[in-house]
């Protein structure tokens, strides 16, 4: 019952001193100091990482496919763009909202200076921006991996079957932590030291609402394929898995999309 009433004491702590995130402030001089040197370290690892993620992508690229299922790839990236799109110009509204509530928090209830709120929507932006940068590549390497997965399949080459999603999959796992590590570093390193916990929160916002957004709306998107393939499959009587079906290729966009 003590180490119950601890934890629950310990976890009100903050509620009672009236701390938050944006209440975190660094160091002055920390980028200079002799502590920070580590940190600089992460724009080497940064580096590297983005280096290995292209080679992943080249090495999937360059991988045989027939020219049939390539070009049913070219479709579905095509598809996938005008869903990319859409969520763009659904996500720029979006930020009108929440970024109007972003600005009455720290401009008005927290005094800021309008320099200051200003640079936390700019991460807020930025956070956006990360995450659909994200999803735009995870959605040409997906596409590039499907007609290469199907033709190594055709080719009964049962290791290729697990090497090429592999190396997909960690080409775009490791850009998004590489774009999270830079962005992390910026904000410690180079932001205002009084800054640096608003604009971790900006920066939060804004790419939990671009990952959010594009999920959420993506799953709406594929209901709206399915009740289409289900339509052309009792009108036209074409099978509601038959590639002759719009409702397949307009399905493939939401199941390419990575998780950002």
């Amino acid at each position: 019952m003590k180490k119950l009433f601890s934890v629950l004491s310990l976890s009100l702590l903050p509620l009672l001193m009236q701390a938050s995130e944006a209440d975190l402030v660094m160091p002055e001089g920390f980028a200079s100091s002799s502590s920070a040197k580590i940190l600089y370290w992460g724009f080497l690892v940064v580096v590297l990482g983005l280096l290995f993620g292209y080679w992943q992508f080249s090495r999937v690229k360059k991988l045989k496919a027939h020219q049939s299922m390539l070009e049913i790839g070219n479709v579905i990236f095509k598809t996938c763009s005008t869903y990319l799109k859409q969520q763009g110009k659904f996500l720029g509204i979006l930020f009108l909202f929440i970024g109007a509530a972003i600005a009455l928090y720290f401009g008005v209830l927290s005094s800021m200076p309008i320099g200051s709120v200003v640079l936390i929507l700019a991460w807020t932006v930025i956070g956006i921006m990360g995450s659909y940068a994200v999803a735009w590549f995870g959605v040409r390497m997906n596409t590039l991996a499907n007609s290469r997965m199907a033709f190594a399949s055709l080719r009964r080459h049962p290791l290729d079957l697990l090497n090429i999603p592999l190396s997909a999959g960690m080409s775009i796992g490791v850009l998004l932590i590489c774009v999270e590590l830079l962005l992390m570093l910026v904000i410690l390193l180079f932001m205002p030291a009084e800054l640096a916990g608003s604009c971790f929160i900006g920066f939060a916002i804004g790419e939990s609402l671009g990952a959010s957004a594009l999920r959420i709306a993506g799953g709406i998107f594929t209901k709206i394929a399915d009740i289409g393939s289900d339509l052309m499959k009792v009108v036209f009587k074409i099978g509601e898995d038959d590639p002759r079906n719009p409702g397949v290729i307009a399905d493939l966009p939401t199941v390419s999309r990575p998780t950002v």
